[in-house]
């Protein structure tokens, strides 16, 4: 099992699975992206912070169709401790962004006077949209009947 040491940790706990959660994540997830694109004219690092939270409603997703939630502190870095093992080799790159993002919201909340640049605000779009696809069409395989149209 590919989660065994985040079990044991206590990071993540198995739980049945919740395809009706996981998709009221996703169609949250989707809300904020639209949010976080309507934003980035009038406040780039908002619209980064949003981003990223739809990122982290997507991964909550994925783990509550997957049958996890986490659990104990680094909650948001154990979300993306999970995405990057089911997501793989192939999506290293995003789920390291995704990461980055999480570190960048921090600072964003906790110490303001960070910027973030309009160009990785965009950036943080754009891979929040990937991310945000690629969950989608992993949990429609969960759950085909329902309708998730991608982005």
């Amino acid at each position: 099992m590919i989660f065994e040491d985040l079990i044991r940790e206590g990071l993540i706990e198995k739980i049945p699975a919740n395809l009706k959660r996981a998709d009221k994540s996703i169609e949250r997830a989707r809300k904020d992206l639209t949010t976080a694109k309507a934003n980035l004219s009038i406040d780039e690092e908002w619209a980064y912070a949003i981003a990223y939270h739809g990122m982290l409603r997507a991964g909550r997703a994925l783990m509550l169709a997957e049958g996890y939630r986490p659990k104990g502190k680094d909650r948001h870095k154990t979300v993306v401790s999970f995405c990057g093992r089911i997501l793989g080799e192939e999506f290293k790159k995003l789920v390291n962004n995704f990461d980055w993002m999480r570190r960048k919201r921090h600072d964003f909340i906790y110490e303001p006077e960070r910027p973030i640049a309009k160009q990785e605000a965009e950036q943080a779009l754009s891979d929040a949209q990937t991310f945000i696809e690629k969950i989608i069409s992993l949990v429609k395989t969960k759950n085909p009947q329902k309708d998730l149209p991608i982005l």
